[in-house]
């Protein structure tokens, strides 16, 4: 949805008081891709006007989050562009050149009223039955050259704007909610600069979209309330209003707006805990618009080419993070083993950290509860987390240099993943060289169980194992460790989960054969001697 026939400018416009968060990262997302739907341009600025908030570190973690999402800017910060500068602390004599131009038109006027008068006129009209009404311009009326005196002896002022007498209704198009209209008498003449000369975030908004060409203004609707103010600067300053598109709000799932308690809230958390940002491109798009109210599997490349604003809903969306696991799960099985490699490569090699790390023999582990498994994986979401530099880079390095081997563990586990993290779990077993990680409740349940015959079934799958006249394939030794198994009289689980165990360490693994093929043979029959002898001797 277009109304107006300029290419296309829109822009997201951060603050950098914090993270980029979820709600903003949906909203950069829309407007990057309703700009490549378009063939529009679109235009990167941080709004930095909060001195004490606003950091040049937070800046970066926004950047470096887009940068992951695969977000690229037109305009901007570290690629410039012909509306610079791109920060706000920057573009001040925009706003007063504006401000001048307002002043000049006789829009805009001084006002000497102190904090103090203002507050006890409001305090006095709260107590009527009308209430307060914004303020009682009683400044308008004071005659130029007197102001201007009074501004020339140093007297402290604001300025604001002079809202026309005889406006009728605030209107402007909204590709969301339609036409809207606000009744004019709720707008009162606003500051558009302070007393110490800063301006105010609805002037310097207006000044910075209008001076950069902003055609579409794509955003959250707790912004819907300042859009009526800001059309009468738009108006003042005789600009073309552009397009609004105001976005519901993101809710958990108690129907709650999103926040810490519902979990991770901003774009480097979700980072950490190994999703894959096109899964998460896919999955905030689809809160607050479908392509077709089916298809969910929506890659960027797509989304960027079928977005369009009048598929956007006005209906609040609901954040639910197993859906997200889902969808990321996806992204992971059709993604191919060389890309899986590259994104996964901090916790591949996690996993050889974790797996060598491992003293000699047998291990017992306890099985954690809920509270500990959660509490675990919190405090290594970032892999290599407390693990000095010279060892973590080498586990890096191991990812690039044995690329093969950490290729081939992706058919292993890519039907099993949720989320990257989960490798280490999963695929540190591979790493373990002759040693055995036991969990507690795989080998009660498994190897103790009475009546599971769990020694025997580990005697006939090494003598499998250790016979050279089989080869070392996994079809093969599998179909024969089987075979041998019916004429001993076990059944497949019977025979196959003591393996596992003495493995693996637990009952839940990949495939056990397959991953066998990535491990040294003499290493496969040392942990099954060394969970017999731990076990059953």
């Amino acid at each position: 949805m277009t109304t107006t026939d300029k290419p296309v400018r829109v822009r997201f416009a951060p603050s950098p008081t914090g993270k980029l968060h979820i709600g903003g990262a949906r909203t950069a997302i829309y407007n990057w891709a309703f700009a490549r739907a378009t063939g529009g341009t679109f235009i990167l600025r941080i709004e930095d006007t909060d001195p004490e908030r606003s950091t040049e570190e937070n800046t970066q973690i926004i950047l470096r989050a887009m940068d992951w999402l695969g977000l690229t800017w037109d305009e901007g910060p570290e690629v410039g562009g012909p509306c610079g500068p791109y920060f706000q602390t920057q573009r001040t004599d925009t706003y007063e050149a504006a401000l001048e131009k307002l002043i000049e038109a006789g829009a805009a006027y001084p006002c000497f009223c102190s904090k103090e008068t203002l507050d006890a006129k409001r305090a006095e009209a709260e107590k009527t039955e009308g209430g307060y009404g914004g303020y009682d311009r009683t400044c308008r009326a004071i005659p130029r050259e007197e102001a201007a005196s009074r501004i020339a002896a140093g007297e402290p002022h604001v300025w604001r704007l002079a809202v026309p007498e005889n406006h009728g209704p605030v209107q402007f198009a909204d590709a969301v909610y339609g036409d809207m209209s606000f009744p004019i008498d709720v707008m009162d003449d606003m500051i558009l600069r302070r007393t110490d000369g800063t301006f105010t975030y609805n002037f310097a908004v207006v000044c910075d979209d209008v001076n950069m060409g902003i055609t579409h203004v794509i955003r959250g609707d707790d912004h819907l309330s300042n859009t009526p103010r800001q059309v009468l600067i738009y108006e003042a300053l005789g600009a073309e209003v552009p397009l609004f598109a105001h976005l519901s709000m993101i809710l958990g799932a108690d129907g709650k707006k999103l926040s810490k308690r519902h979990g991770a809230t901003n774009v480097e958390e979700y980072r950490d805990r190994g999703y894959l940002p096109e899964a998460l491109v896919n999955f905030l798009a689809l809160l607050g618009w479908s392509l077709d109210g089916e298809t969910t599997i929506i890659p960027p490349a797509e989304l960027c080419r079928t977005f369009s604003l009048d598929r956007i809903t006005k209906k609040h969306s609901i954040f639910d993070e197993k859906k997200l696991d889902w969808m990321d799960g996806v992204y992971i099985r059709e993604m191919g083993a060389a890309a899986w490699r590259e994104a996964a490569k901090p916790w591949l090699a996690q996993a050889n950290l974790d797996g060598s790390n491992v003293a000699d023999g047998i291990t017992e582990v306890p099985t954690p509860t809920k509270e500990e498994a959660a509490a675990a994986a919190a405090a290594t979401r970032v892999p290599g987390a407390g693990v000095d530099a010279e060892t973590w880079q080498a586990c890096l390095a191991d990812v690039d240099d044995d690329a093969e081997f950490y290729e081939a563990m992706y058919p292993l586990v890519a039907e099993r993943l949720a989320r990257l993290d989960e490798i280490p779990a999963k695929l540190a077993f591979l790493f373990w060289g002759d040693s055995v990680v036991l969990d507690e409740k795989s080998v009660q349940k498994v190897l103790l169980k009475e009546g599971a015959r769990a020694e025997e079934a580990l005697a006939i799958c090494r003598a499998i194992l250790t016979d050279d006249d089989n080869p070392w394939d996994a079809e093969a030794l599998e179909e024969l460790c089987r075979a041998a198994g019916e004429e001993a009289g076990l059944k497949p689980k019977l025979l196959f989960q003591p393996l596992r165990v003495a493995i693996c360490g637990n009952m839940v693994s990949p495939p056990l054969f397959e991953a066998m093929m990535l491990m040294d043979p003499a290493d496969v029959v040392a942990r099954i001697d060394a969970v017999v002898a731990h076990v059953f001797k």
